[in-house]
């Protein structure tokens, strides 16, 4: 990195922080702090789109492309109608009680237990994902200035908690628009940026040619089969109940549209997010999908992991690994010498049609994999702490390798502004959650002022802060980062969502049976996803399925719990119904 780089990423990191602290100075009120005031619209928009979209969006998806395609973005499929359901159901009633929280209304549903399970839950689930979130953007700047990840942990960690701290919810809010605004502005760069580097005889057309003949631009898949992680039934059944639980149920995405300014506002936001997040994230991933045609032309890596490749490097097997890069090499020069008269064929310059240029080009592409594969496994024997699998790492390669100068430090600086704006989130929501579900609740001295519970409330976002960048300094990479994020809400966001949907549509059903169903449904999920990670040879779910098994599971069981209660017990629940 140059000078240019670090003036712009320094400045643009810097501009964020100061002006969330700026905006948001002076004293605020319990409310102003937690539920941020009376946003408008496009500020509650374009807050829930930056909550969700982290640092893993924008580092991992376009490896995920580069690997998979575009399949991926049929997980968002579920997304629209998990919106329209929130705008009908939920909003409205959050609105009409005035809570803070969505784990208020529980209480005011059932009882006390209910809520505070709920709470909990979602407190594990998005303490984990906060470390995660963190973690992500340190292993750029790891690859770019060699330090160690745990040093840069807490000095990302320390930026986020600075103003977040300061302004609470308001300041999340406020910092999120110019944080969209950047990220958005990198990506469109990086991507004009891939398509002018192309050879002068492909053109963007001839690009995606190149990418669908290489079966990276598929997107429907409707094959039903539960060993797929991504089809359009899975899209719909389970990333459905996983987004309905996140933006329905998940204290980080409630609390932003809970700040809006009237029911009409907190809809138009929501719908807005749900509207352009499909095309943001298609986009994204043909980021990744024009970065994979770029590198039909270009050399890479045996594995784009810097550090494994110093580890294997530094190792006995070093020898072993200089002859799989020889024979990397190799397969990438025929193949590039392939890729270019398919660009000729194309073009109708080829002069031998006979050929089976799509064949041959799959063939090497193959032999690259097997290749890489072996890397690998010379990788974990060298040093099994380190992680193999590199598609988080093929981005973030093209950026520091590819970027013209100035340009490198708007890319580095678009993926961190995207991690401090998830994390501030996702901190301001934790804080919120412990402050008011778990301490004020709690706490039976009616003796403490307003100003107390907005001190506390910065004391649980430090304090939330301190355990996500002790759990980003223990964290390893998964198969992939974005799938890890996901992996983590599946094994919760079910049964939560089972609990809201109990409370919204199953009057009768009280708090003793929903919070038995919910501790027998959260304990069957686990020990299905633990069956299907950790036992050989058993698949049962995907992650994406533990969402409606979840909510089913804890329906279904509330229902019938409450069913088969005594006949003489004739309690009704009244204090809802006119909710």
């Amino acid at each position: 990195m140059e000078i240019i780089d670090w003036t712009i990423l320094t400045s643009t990191l810097a501009f964020i922080v100061l002006y969330g602290v700026y905006k948001t100075r002076g004293k605020q009120t319990s409310e102003e702090y937690i539920k941020g005031g009376d946003a408008r619209w496009w500020t509650v928009g374009l807050s829930v789109m930056a909550t969700q979209a982290s640092a893993i969006t924008f580092l991992s998806t376009p490896g995920q492309a580069y690997t998979d395609g575009l399949e991926f973005v049929q997980f968002y499929f579920g997304l629209p109608i998990a919106i329209i359901i929130i705008c009908v159901t939920f909003i409205p009633i959050y609105h009409k009680l005035k809570v803070y929280t969505a784990y208020e209304f529980l209480e005011k549903r059932f009882d006390v237990q209910t809520r505070s399970l709920a709470s909990i839950l979602f407190l594990i689930q998005r303490g984990l994902a906060a470390g995660i979130t963190i973690y992500a953007p340190a292993i750029i700047l790891s690859a770019v200035l060699d330090w160690e990840l745990k040093y840069l942990n807490v000095i990302i960690g320390i930026l986020v908690i600075i103003y977040t701290v300061s302004g609470g919810t308001k300041a999340v809010n406020v910092t999120q628009k110019q944080q969209m605004i950047i990220i958005m502005a990198g990506m469109i760069t990086a991507f004009v940026l891939i398509v002018t580097q192309l050879p002068d005889n492909v053109s963007f057309d001839n690009a995606l040619t190149m990418a669908g003949s290489a079966d990276k631009m598929k997107i429907l898949d409707f094959d039903f089969s539960l060993n797929d992680r991504y089809n359009v039934w899975s899209a719909i059944f389970g990333a459905s109940f996983l987004m309905l639980s996140y933006f329905g149920t998940d204290q980080s995405q409630v609390q932003r549209y809970l700040s809006g300014k009237s029911i009409k506002q907190m809809r138009i936001g929501l719908l807005f997010n749900g509207l352009l997040k499909v095309p943001m994230q298609f986009f994204i991933l043909m980021v990744g999908v024009m970065v994979f045609i770029f590198y039909q032309f270009n050399d890479t890596p045996l594995n784009f992991n810097p550090a494994a490749e110093k580890a294997v490097m530094e190792s006995e097997y070093a020898a072993d690994y200089e002859a799989l890069q020889e024979r990397h090499y190799s397969i990438l020069h025929e193949k590039q010498t392939m890729q270019e008269n398919y660009a000729k064929k194309l073009n109708n310059q080829y002069l031998a049609p006979e050929d089976k240029l799509e064949t041959r080009l799959d063939y090497f592409r193959q032999a690259e994999e097997e290749n890489r594969e072996a890397a690998r496994q010379l990788i974990a024997k060298a040093d099994d702490g380190i992680e193999t699998n590199d598609k988080d790492f093929v981005f973030i390669h093209f950026i520091l390798h590819h970027l013209p100068k100035g340009l490198i430090g708007l890319l580095l600086a678009v993926i961190l502004s995207a991690a401090m704006s998830s994390t501030a989130s996702e901190l301001n929501a934790l804080s919120s959650t412990t402050a008011i579900d778990i301490y004020k609740r709690f706490n039976h001295n009616d003796n403490k002022d307003d100003d107390h519970y907005v001190r506390m409330s910065k004391w649980f976002t430090l304090m939330w802060g301190i355990i996500a960048i002790i759990f980003a300094s223990v964290v390893s990479l998964f198969d992939n980062l974005i799938q890890l994020v996901n992996i983590i809400g599946s094994l919760f966001y079910g049964t939560i969502l089972g609990i809201f949907l109990v409370a919204f549509y199953l009057k009768k059903v009280r708090g003793r049976s929903i919070f038995i169903a919910a501790l027998i449904s959260e304990a069957i999920v686990i020990a299905f996803y633990c069956v299907d990670e950790f036992v050989p040879d058993v698949k049962l779910l995907p992650f994406l399925w533990l969402n409606p098994l979840g909510a089913l599971i804890t329906v279904g069981l509330a229902w019938l719990i409450e069913s088969s209660g005594s006949k003489n017990d004739t309690e009704e629940i009244t204090h809802f119904q006119d909710v």
